[in-house]
Order: C-alpha cells, then sequence, then structure tokens
C-alpha cells in the first residue's frame, strides 16, 4: 500500500516564494556564469567538474522545490503542477508519494549505510590534497590540459614521491595515474567504499551533493543548495591545492609541497568537514523518511 510521509507540513504561499527567490539568488553566481561559459564552449578547470561530474542539470538546481511532506498553498502553487510528480492534494499542491522499484529502494538503503557510516568514523585530516597531484603524476596527458602547472614535471613527481598519500575515496583513486596507484597506502575499490570512506575527505564530503540530488525532487532544493555551495567551496580547496597554476581564473595556491600551505589545507579540510556534518545528517534524516514512508 503506497503511504505518504505522516507529518505534512503546510507551507503558505508567501514562505514558499520567499524561499524560492533566496534560492535563486543563492546559486545564481555560480549557475549563471556557467551557462554562460556553456553557451560560448568556454571551459572552467575548477566549476565546470561540479556539473560534468556530478550529472544534475544547472535548470534543475536552480528549479526550486519543497521536498517530499509539504504542501504548498495558494492559487500560485498551481505553477509547479507543470513540472513532473506534482499533484493537486486537498487544497494545495505537493509532490506525489515517492515509489520506489526494489532497485531503487536498494540504492536509496545502500546511500543511507553510506551515509550514516561516514558521519559516526572518526575523520583523517593527513591526506594534504596529494590525490590530486597522484592524477598527473608522470602522465602522459593531463585532463586540465589547457591549463598550465604550478612546477616542472620533474619536481612535481618529486613532491609526489616524497610525500605519503593515503587517499580513502575510490572515485578519485581511480583517476590516479598507474604510476601513482602503488604509492597510495590504501587501495580502494568499488566493493569497499562502505569500509574506507570518512568524513574528512573532500570528495565525501563534496559528494554530499550528489547524494542530495539523487532522489530530486522528494530532497528538497534548499538541501540540494548547502550541499552543493559547499561542494563549490571544497572544489575551489581541492583545486587550490593541486599543481595546477590557476591564478589567471583568480584562485591563489595552497602550497601543499611546503609545511605551511600542508597546514593551512589541513586547517580548511577540518573545517570543511564540520560544515558537511550537518548537511549529511539532514540527508540521513531525510532518506530514512523516505525510505520509510515509500512504496
Amino acid at each position: 500500500m503506497m503511504r505518504y510521509i505522516t507529518q505534512v507540513h503546510r507551507m503558505p504561499e508567501s514562505e514558499w516564494r520567499a524561499r524560492k527567490e533566496r534560492h535563486l539568488v543563492r546559486l545564481a553566481p555560480i549557475v549563471e556564469p556557467h551557462v554562460a561559459r556553456q553557451s560560448r564552449r568556454e571551459s572552467h578547470p575548477v566549476h565546470d567538474f561540479l556539473f560534468r561530474y556530478y550529472p544534475f542539470r544547472a535548470s534543475w538546481l536552480m528549479r526550486w522545490g519543497p521536498g517530499a511532506g509539504v504542501l504548498l498553498e495558494g492559487g500560485a502553487a498551481r505553477a509547479f503542477l507543470a513540472f513532473e510528480h506534482y499533484e493537486t492534494r486537498g487544497d494545495g499542491i505537493a509532490l506525489a508519494p515517492l515509489r520506489l522499484s526494489p532497485e531503487r529502494r536498494a540504492s536509496a538503503e545502500w546511500i543511507l549505510r553510506l551515509l550514516e557510516i561516514t558521519a559516526d568514523r572518526e575523520p583523517r585530516f593527513g591526506c594534504y590534497g596529494l590525490h590530486e597531484w597522484a592524477m598527473v603524476y608522470r602522465a602522459p596527458s593531463r585532463r586540465h590540459a589547457a591549463t598550465p602547472l604550478r612546477m616542472p614535471d620533474d619536481e612535481l613527481a618529486r613532491v609526489v614521491e616524497s610525500q605519503r598519500i593515503a587517499c580513502s575515496h575510490f572515485d578519485a583513486f581511480r583517476f590516479f595515474t598507474p604510476a601513482a596507484r602503488p604509492l597510495n597506502v590504501l587501495q580502494p575499490a568499488r566493493p569497499a567504499i562502505h569500509d574506507l570512506e570518512q568524513r574528512g575527505c573532500l570528495h565525501a564530503n563534496m559528494d554530499l551533493y550528489k547524494w542530495a540530488t539523487k532522489f530530486w525532487p522528494w530532497i528538497g532544493s534548499d538541501l540540494i543548495a548547502d550541499a552543493f555551495l559547499l561542494a563549490v567551496e571544497i572544489r575551489e580547496l581541492d583545486m587550490r591545492a593541486s599543481p595546477y597554476d590557476l591564478r589567471a581564473y583568480g584562485y591563489t595556491p595552497v602550497p601543499i609541497e611546503t609545511a605551511e600551505g600542508r597546514a593551512e589545507y589541513q586547517r580548511m579540510q577540518i573545517e570543511l568537514a564540520a560544515r558537511a556534518q550537518p548537511i549529511r545528517l539532514r540527508l540521513i534524516e531525510t532518506y530514512r523518511a523516505l525510505i520509510s514512508s515509500a512504496g
């Protein structure tokens, strides 16, 4: 039998209009320049990742929705009926109940388990962003070939070989060059993601945006926007600490090849991890509610 999320929050038109406007104001500074660059076929070595690696359209990101369990009040709410999954319910508009096939339920439960394990696991802050260095170490070609490096290849190699590489994130490790893979003290594999994911990792925290979008629109846009904007900051640190020279794009390096740079990186990594944890906990609560109420 299909069940609705038990507690339905009635949202007055004044409130949802204000939230919708705030959503656009928050995201426009990142999304609108991206869309403009796309129209000109221009690339951005930092922000493009957020739209290519995470397969969530910019138009979807900009479209505000309340998520499950919310009844939008007011005549203007009927505009939401133009979008898939919305329906009239009593005197308001709400999302239709989430239906989960066995495969989708298994996916939701897998994500929830990963979020719960990561939330509880002790964070580690000793990687210093060396994963980006390992992705270009002794490589015949680079992903960002048009972006210069901050140092010659042989100097870059000496930095990599002088440091302890301890990347725990599979989706970063899989882009290591063949020469860099044996240098990592961990060997992450897809079946072992739950065994290694930890909340100090920049990529684990950036991926909160991915998990927030997986069950959109039942996961509301306010939470998605919070995860996205944090992912922007994480991505910027990720690339500032990389061997790429991004000063032409307005980014000063975090030189992790120095002791001072590693200390700066670790300080920022700890701060970002602390900010990610409340978003992770909100996602856990949301996934639990969706799974328990879905048919």
